[in-house]
Order: structure tokens, then sequence, then C-alpha cells
């Protein structure tokens, strides 16, 4: 096959995703072994991107695209005499899921833990109840979705503002698809300046290649990949009043408390990784004990919690404060557990294995030398953001880290920000924005994304050239 066909492929069917540097890879792109495997992941990720269309759930073909990838490079290695070599290959590759996925599920816990205890059911009923106007509104959920991502992650609080949105817009569509644009866009804009606002920027920090504190000179260009097009759509957003929904909703037990554990969680792993030099996984693993211990207490005290909130309901005379005494629940944290969202850990396992083994086979070596060889690096990292949105920033974010290209500081920061907001360009290019076309069903489409894409674009392009002027001194 060849060169540049074999490249036009992998780019646009991204088989592009992590394995690791410190493997080895053969030479196998030209065989009929490779030829299948490619094949077979094209065909699998055609179907993740079909995922909307065909409500079929995008784990479920990356799964079996990596047995059989690995099935064929089992008996491909073992006729060449090297099983040992696919042994640690493999090996390597779900050491490398591993810690992501533990580090994954205890941020997801925490999260679904504070979704129980309805902290982000009072946020949603106090935006709702202020009387804000269409514009106003339009402002302020892009705000919270920008400030709220770098912790909570892009998805989650994509649909928390959404249901805000939904409450409030009712049947002026023209309103709900402008407003999840801004969502999609800023929550996207604010997850790239931490570690903890998108997988993709998680894998770079635990690769290694920045530190934590770092992360924070990508600040401002985000902030300016956001308002760029907020201010330009703003303008179109009408002024019109919204119907006042009244909704009061009480904080459960011990919800203010979650959020300091969790920030006593990020804290610990930032302590393991930055004083100790251990992976983070092993902070989030402590942070998920104390959240275990906070739990336990929650439901050994509930009783006596309860007894004293009825006895001061009953002085009072407050039978709504007794009728919603009977509805409290027990606090369970491997209930929250298995609210994580389980498709995305299990699609992050398919692709990372589907990718390693492509990667054993040597075909990340052609694209490594192509993009980061032949090409300037800025425009590599360019390239990395457009294609995050045809496809998906993860795969793409893995191809990058496994190449390992020899970048400066200034390099990585750039991926590590076209990677975040290039997803952005297109509704189907970030979890936030395939999230809300399902949660604004009809509302906000990929067309209604498609005709604001100039404007996004811009300011895609302004965050790039902010980057690359503010941070000039690191590249």
């Amino acid at each position: 096959m060849p060169l540049k066909l074999l490249f036009l492929l992998l780019v646009f069917f991204s088989p592009l995703t992590f394995a690791s540097s410190a493997m080895p890879s053969f030479d196998l792109t030209q065989t009929t072994a490779g030829y299948l495997c490619i094949a077979i992941f094209v065909s699998a990720y055609s179907l993740v991107m079909a995922e909307e269309y065909l409500q079929l759930r995008k784990s479920k073909p990356v799964l079996l695209a990596a047995g059989l990838i690995w099935i064929i490079i089992g008996f491909t290695f073992s006729k060449m005499g090297e099983s040992e070599v696919a042994q640690r290959a493999i090996e390597h590759n779900l050491l490398e899921y591993s810690e992501l996925m533990l580090f994954l599920l205890v941020a997801m816990t925490f999260i679904s833990a504070m979704e129980e205890r309805r902290l982000f059911d009072v946020l949603k009923a106090w935006l709702v109840s202020k009387g804000f106007d269409f514009r106003s509104l339009f402002w302020i959920t892009g705000i919270l979705s920008f400030f709220i991502s770098p912790i909570a992650d892009n998805l989650t609080t994509a649909l928390l503002m959404c249901a805000v949105v939904l409450k409030v817009g009712g049947k002026n569509y023209r309103f709900i698809n402008l407003a999840c644009i801004n969502i999609v866009i800023a929550a996207n804009a604010g997850g790239a300046f931490s570690p903890f606002g998108d997988i993709t920027t998680l894998m770079v920090w635990q690769a290694g290649h920045l530190p934590f504190k770092d992360f924070l000179l990508l600040f401002i260009p985000s902030v300016v990949n956001y308002l760029i097009p907020a201010m330009i759509m703003a303008m179109f957003v009408p002024k019109e009043q919204p119907e006042v929904v009244h909704e009061y909703v009480e904080l459960k037990r011990g919800a203010k408390r979650i959020v300091g554990l969790f920030i006593l969680t990020i804290a610990t792993a930032v302590g393991f990784h930055g004083f100790l030099h251990f992976p983070p996984v092993i902070g989030m693993m402590m942070g998920l004990a104390y959240l275990q211990f906070f739990g336990f207490f929650l439901r050994k005290t509930l009783p006596a919690s309860l007894a004293k909130k009825r006895a001061r309901a009953e002085a009072h005379h407050d039978t709504a404060a007794l009728k919603r005494l009977g509805s409290v629940v027990p606090f369970d944290v491997f209930r929250r557990v298995s609210h994580a969202e389980w498709d995305t850990l299990l699609f992050f396992y398919g692709v990372v294995m589907c990718v390693g083994g492509l990667s054993l086979m040597g075909y990340l070596s052609i694209v490594s030398e192509i993009m980061y060889t032949q090409w300037d690096p800025i425009w590599a990292n360019v390239m990395v953001g457009i294609l995050s949105a045809i496809v998906d920033n993860i795969p793409v974010m893995f191809a990058v880290l496994t190449m390992n290209p020899d970048l400066s500081m200034g390099n990585w920061l750039l991926v590590t920000l076209t990677a975040g907001v290039g997803g952005s360009l297109l509704s189907i290019g970030s979890a936030a924005g395939v999230a809300l076309m399902g949660a604004a069903h009809g509302k906000y489409t990929f067309f209604g994304h498609l005709k604001w894409m100039p404007v996004i674009a811009l300011g895609y392009a302004a965050s790039i050239a902010v980057h690359l002027w503010l941070n000039a001194i690191y590249f």
C-alpha cells in the first residue's frame, strides 16, 4: 500500500491511539495481518461515529475489535517466534489503561455522589427561579460551564447546564440550540486548562509531559476560545423573558462535605504525583477511601439525624419537611460506583487495546514520521484539533502520546489545547456535544451546530494565536 494512501486512511479513520513509545514496533503494515487489523478497526470506529443514529453503545464495537486484533497479533507473532514481545505489549497496554480507568472511576464516583446529594439540582433550581432573560441565561450557563468543567469534567458540566436550558427554554428552539452550542464550547474550553477537565488532559498529565501547575498557562487561550464565539452568538439570542418555574430543592445531608472531600482527593493525587513521583491514580484511590469512610459515617448517624429533623419539623408543624424525611435513603458508595459512565470506560479500554495493537504492528511509526518530522510540529498540533472534531479527541490524543514526538513544552501545551477545544468545531467532536444531542434531541442538532462552525473556528484560531504569543518562551 502506498505511503500516502495509508496516511490518509490513518488520518480520516483514525487508527491513531495509545500504546507506548517504550514498546517496540514491527513493520507489519503491508502484510495481510496488518491490512486485516486496519479493516477491523476502521469498521468498528465507523460504528462508533454512527452511535447517535444506530443507538448502539460505542463500547460494543471497539471491545469486539480489540479482541479480534489481538487474536491476529497473537497468531502472527507466534509464527514469527516473538510471542513474548506480544505478551509484554498487551500487558503494558493493560497497565496504561488500568491507571486511567481507576482514576476516572473515582472521579466519576465523586460526581455521582454530588449528584445523588442533589448539589446539581440545587444549582439548577436556583438558576431557573431567578427570572433571568434568555441572553442572561446564555451567559450564565456558559460561564458556569467554563468554570465547573475543570473540576467536574466537561461531560457532566454540559449535561447539568443543558438541563437548565431545557427547563427555561420551553419551545424557544433557537435559544436552546444557541445555548447548547455555547455550553459545549465553554465546557470543552474550561476542561482544557485542567488535568481533571477532560480525558485528554488527564492523559497528558499522567504521561508526565506537563506538571499540574503548567496547565494553567492555557487559561487565557481557553478564555479566548470561549469568549469570541460566545460574544458573536449572544447577539442572536433574544432578550425575551422565559416563564419562571419555582422549585424547592433541599440539599441532602453531607453534600457540601463531599465537595470538600473531592477537593482533598485532588490534592492527594497531585501530591502523590508531584512529591512522591507515584502515579496520580494512587492518590485518587486513597480519596475513594475518604468517601467510603464518610459514607460509613452518614449511614451510622442517619437514625439520629432523622430523629432530630423529625422533632424539629413536628415542633414547627412542617408537613412538607416530614414528607421529605420519608424519602431519605442511606448513602451507599458502591451504588455511586455503579452509576459511573461504564460505557465510556469500556470504550476507553477498546480504543487503547485496538491502537496498542496497531502501534505494535508499526502503523503509528509511519504517522509520526509524517506529522512530526516532515511537518512543522505547530501545524501538526493544529491538525490534531481538527481531527478531534471529526473523530474524537481521545483516540487522537492517544495517537500523539503513543508516537511520543520530541516536542517542546509549548507544543505539548498546544496539542493539549487543540485536542481539548478542537472537538467544539462539530457537535460529534466531543463527549459533551454528543451527550447534548441526546439530552436536547431535536432542539440541539448536528446541523444546528454546523451552521456556527465558522464562528467557533474563529475562536479556535484565536486561542492558538494567543497561546503562541503568550507562551512563546516555552517553544
